[in-house]
């Protein structure tokens, strides 16, 4: 990517942006170095990752702590002799605690929605330096006494002689009563030895050393002879203490460069988390949003703006940058000061932020194509120092670039032709994108040329725009209306900035002379477009409002009808624990539930059951032994004949071959279940055979569960006996099953099966 480009659509001031919002200087000046993408790939990762912890970061609120630079500092550890200072140990000890807390929550991300997150955590920690610097530094960046036991013995020593001098400096102070010589209460520290502050004029009156004085000569220094011993001690015991704590850093010094991989790790994972951060700072900033750029991707760029004006708070209308399938080139004109530049800078500059991994200034569903090289031709061109004109300077960087140009290239020039004759240049211009377009490269241009006009209108690779004007204030829109050209309206905006009246009546003249005065048109074709535009925008509000609307009542729906059936499935338990416990009779029990079903339909506005079951997929909680399902696999219908909830699966009976089947391969059979019950999940109805329960293989709680789902199920479908499959095994699930039947009210009497039915493994069930 030319550096030239960069600079000319101001890229290093959006990176100057970015390195603003960062929290340290490495993450900053990093973010000054951003640049394209060379591999697609990198690309894409890049993108994803910002868009997830963008997102992450919108949810969790957590804060990057700010965290200091070891830049420089790390290049000494190649030093095998080299010790560190403690502020250098300090500032790798900050280092490592924010790295290791953001990693903690970087790791709680939920894997399933910013999988990316996880990965980013995915680094050597130091196991060894981490521990050995939190122990021994502590938060205001001094070595703890426990550092060494070294340190602290001599630092207890300091300690005692501390509070021996304390307490004999009080004790002479009051013995000899100069309280009132005392520029301080306390005694002080001057160059490591406890001292008086005293002032001058009293220095002679007491024996002792003057060992410095305050700036303003009215304090001096003054040591007493009963001090002279201990300072001398102390003297010594500073010595130890300084010798201690260099061994300490020297020990902590060689940890670190045992472990500087993962050291250097933990910063690159700061840096880079600084860097995310910024980025997603800068994306809530400008509502900017990572691009979807990939190979053979259409430009479309949907109310795109310039970053740089809307940090400076100037007019910055959004504005669609659009190209249709097929065309490749987009070719902009209208009035001067009407917005052309800033279309192709905003295009440019997006371009530029996309390739990066940056958030772009588009709404959501905006994409662009993978350009990997971006070629501008921008501006006045001219250079004195270089003796080129304005064209020549044009004609001199467009055949520097021209060679490398290719279908992966975007070319963005402005008033490409200008400074010569107007028909050679336009002339000159088509055949540019004539040129251009051949290397099926991508092109963004303005003009005022009505030859180049006019070619925007006839080629099918080429789409035209036209900068929009208010019809009747002749102010610019700022906007961009397609297919159609604009006039140039350069006495307009000649008479807006003051010429004189007689100047503009003359060219008006000259014009009409011409031939070639078409304002009038061009004026019309604007005007119309403003309009179109106007009432675009009222649709697309029209449009939010309906969409709006409409969630707003199918949430409200939503809540009504779960709010619905959960009070129709409360009452539908509350008949069947009535049914259980002998308080109403099984007729009085399917008429009840009966009539819960009618309200069910009347309240969901006639919505049936069937349209119910359809519409949600068959949970485990929905099925029951009799119930009628057809298999979809098999494109034949069975009755339901045993379940087992431990697998999943569903026993099904098709005319005496059964087969065990998956919920997923099955569909409720409505014209043999009839009306289906969807809050207790029974069948209604059917005919007048035999249901089977198989309870093989299953614990006594799921076998428990499952018999008073199908006795119930039972009851309300009419059936007379039942057979319950309980193997023979060690009789345990057989007595089971047989307590239960004992105390079910609608079972009139069991026995065990005759032999050629399953003997003892199966138990018949009578209902009254």
């Amino acid at each position: 990517m030319q550096s030239r480009s960069k600079l000319l659509l101001e890229f290093p001031k959006v990176l100057g942006i970015l390195a603003e919002l960062c929290v340290s200087e490495p993450g900053a000046e990093r973010c000054t170095r951003i640049a394209p993408f060379d591999n697609p790939k990198d690309l894409e990762l890049e993108a994803e990752l910002t868009r997830q912890f963008t997102d992450w970061k919108l949810e969790t609120g957590f804060r990057l702590p700010v965290f200091p630079s070891l830049l420089g500092f790390l290049d000494h550890l190649k030093r095998p002799s080299e010790v560190f200072d403690l502020d250098a140990l300090w500032a790798v000890s900050q280092v490592l605690g924010d790295a290791r807390d953001v990693r903690s929550r970087m790791q709680e991300a939920d894997p399933e929605r910013w999988p990316l997150l996880g990965a980013l955590t995915e680094f050597t920690w130091p196991d060894t330096l981490w521990p050995a610097l939190k122990r021994c530094i502590n938060a205001d960046g001094l070595l703890r006494d426990e550092s060494s036991p070294e340190l602290y013995s001599v630092r207890s020593e300091i300690r005692a002689i501390h509070q021996r001098c304390t307490k004999r400096v009080k004790s002479f102070v009051d013995q000899k009563g100069i309280a009132q010589y005392m520029q301080e209460d306390f005694m002080t520290v001057s160059s490591d030895r406890y001292v008086l502050p005293l002032k001058t004029n009293f220095k002679n009156k007491l024996p002792g050393i003057i060992h410095d004085y305050s700036q303003t000569g009215e304090t001096c220094y003054f040591e007493p002879m009963f001090l002279v011993d201990q300072n001398n001690e102390l003297q010594e015991l500073k010595k130890e203490e300084r010798s201690a704590e260099k061994e300490i850093l020297r020990y902590l010094s060689g940890l670190m460069r045992q472990e500087e991989d993962a050291l250097r790790a933990c910063y690159e994972f700061l840096i880079n988390a600084d860097i995310l951060f910024a980025k997603a700072r800068f994306a809530k900033r400008f509502d900017a949003r990572p691009v979807d750029i990939t190979e053979g991707a259409p430009l479309n760029l949907r109310n795109a703006r310039h970053p740089l004006l809307v940090q400076s708070n100037e007019a910055n209308v959004p504005v669609d940058l659009i190209l249709e399938e097929g065309q490749k080139a987009l070719i902009v004109s209208g009035g001067n000061a009407g917005g052309k530049t800033v279309c192709l800078k905003t295009l440019g500059l997006s371009a530029l932020m996309g390739l990066s991994g940056l958030p772009v200034c588009v709404a959501e569903g905006s994409s662009m194509p993978l350009w990997r090289k971006v070629f501008v031709l921008l501006g006045d061109e001219q250079s004195i120092e270089d003796s080129l004109s304005t064209f020549t300077a044009q004609i001199k960087n467009l055949s520097d670039a021209y060679d490398s140009v290719d279908d992966s290239t975007l070319v963005i020039m402005d008033e490409f032709g200008a400074g010569t004759d107007p028909s050679q240049g336009a002339a000159l211009a088509q055949a540019v994108v004539d040129g251009f377009l051949a290397k099926s490269s991508w092109i963004a241009l303005a003009t005022h040329f009505p030859a180049l006009k006019a070619y925007a209108l006839t080629r099918d690779e080429v789409r035209a725009a036209s900068v929009l004007f208010d019809p009747a204030t002749r102010k610019p829109l700022y906007k961009l209306a397609y297919d159609q050209v604009g006039a140039s309206q350069a006495l307009d905006v000649a008479r807006e900035h003051g010429l004189a009246e007689d100047i503009l009546i003359r060219a008006e003249k000259y014009m009409l002379l011409d031939g070639s005065d078409t304002s009038k048109v061009v004026e019309r074709l604007n005007t119309l477009a403003v309009e179109r535009e106007r009432e675009l925008t009222v649709l697309r509000s029209e449009r939010d409002k309906l969409h709006e609307k409409r969630v707003r009542y199918h949430e409200r729906f939503e809540r009504e009808k779960a709010k619905l059936l959960d009070d129709i499935q409360t009452q539908a338990q509350s008949v069947l624990k009535k049914w259980r416990e002998d308080k109403i009779g099984r007729k009085q029990a399917l008429k009840e539930l009966a009539e819960l079903r009618k309200q069910a339909a009347v309240e969901q506005g006639g919505a049936s059951v069937e349209d119910e079951a359809q519409a949600k997929p068959l949970g485990w909680d929905d099925l029951a032994v009799g119930m009628a399902m057809k298999h979809q696999g098999l494109g034949k219908k069975g009755v339901i004949a045993g379940l087992n909830e431990r697998r999943q699966q569903v026993k099904l009976d098709m005319g005496g071959v059964s087969v065990w089947a998956d919920i997923a391969s099955l569909t409720p059979d409505h014209v043999e279940n009839g009306p289906v019950d969807v809050t207790v999940n029974v069948p209604a109805g059917g005919a007048a055979q035999t249901m089977v329960l198989d309870l093989r293989g299953m614990r006594a709680d799921e076998a428990e569960a499952q018999l008073y789902k199908f006795l119930d199920g039972a009851v309300l479908s009419g059936r007379e006996e039942l057979e319950v499959v309980h193997g023979r095994g060690t009789g345990a699930l057989r007595k089971e099953v047989h307590r239960i039947l004992k105390g079910f009210p609608a079972v009139a009497r069991f026995s065990l099966a005759p032999e050629d039915r399953g003997g003892d493994g199966m138990t018949i069930v009578e209902l009254k």
